[in-house]
């Protein structure tokens, strides 16, 4: 029985239809997976540090801005393509990396301007879960079951549609009560949200692994890695947001 992610980059009906390559030099491996994601957070980090530096160090906020919204906009565009068209992933993952790493800044940079010092405790708690999490899966504490994953995969659906709810409500100005203050609630939902995160990961070490195991081709490799950033990007930005509320907890 199959079961899809809840990263729509990373679901098991991504292997329908995809040629099987017999040579291991030819197939995606684990391995090549992991270099290349690493590759793709390194350009992340790179262009995340140009929008903070424009920011928080030239003062040029109208710039950060714009490089902002280009980088949220370019980045839903180019995800889009390599998720319906795979065989981009080779060239368009280092381009949404960079994309994404403009609007990860401009973010970034403008939260440490209302919280000083919340972003590089925010960086090294995402870089903790991930290490922890991909430990918990290699030693198998952690498997991706079939009701593991139907719970990280309805929980994330749930998730999604609230913040659909609140998208949508917030052009007649109307408010989600609680789970969005920095009350108990809007904490415990926040916690909520990070925990499912993090367990997306495990879905997608998880679908990493088939993939190598079921001998996709080599380009599938940028693809899994793209899926891997597309999780890590989320996750930060909800370890931010929970930091954020327990900071306003506090004041």
């Amino acid at each position: 029985m199959a079961f899809r992610t809840s990263n729509p980059a990373l679901n098991d009906s991504t292997w329908e239809n995809l040629p099987r390559v017999a040579r291991s030099t030819e197939s995606m491996t684990v391995q090549g997976t992991v270099g290349k994601a690493a590759l793709l957070l390194l350009l992340l980090m790179i262009s995340a540090s140009f929008v903070w530096n424009k920011t928080l160090v030239d003062r040029m906020v109208g710039q950060a801005q714009l490089y902002m919204m280009i980088g949220l906009i370019g980045g839903l565009i180019t995800s889009l393509v390599i998720i319906f068209v795979k065989t981009t992933a080779p060239y368009l993952s280092p381009v949404y990396a960079l994309l994404e790493g403009l609007a990860i800044g401009g973010i970034s940079a403008f939260a440490n301007a209302s919280y000083p010092g919340l972003v590089l405790p925010a960086v090294m708690l995402t870089f903790a879960t991930l290490g922890a999490l991909l430990f918990l899966y290699q030693t198998r504490i952690i498997r991706a079951t079939d009701k593991f994953k139907i719970g990280v995969v309805g929980a994330t659906g749930a998730i999604f549609l609230v913040y659909m709810l609140t998208f949508v409500l917030g052009f007649f100005k109307i408010q989600i009560p609680l789970i969005h203050s920095s009350g108990l609630i809007g904490i415990g939902f926040s916690l909520f949200v990070v925990g499912i995160a993090a367990l997306n990961l495990v879905l997608d070490f998880d679908f990493i692994e088939n993939g190598a195991a079921q001998n996709a081709p080599k380009y599938m490799e940028w693809y899994g890695a793209f899926g891997l950033i597309v999780t890590l990007i989320w996750l930060y930005l909800e370890i931010l947001r929970l930091l954020m509320k327990l900071q306003d907890r506090r004041r």
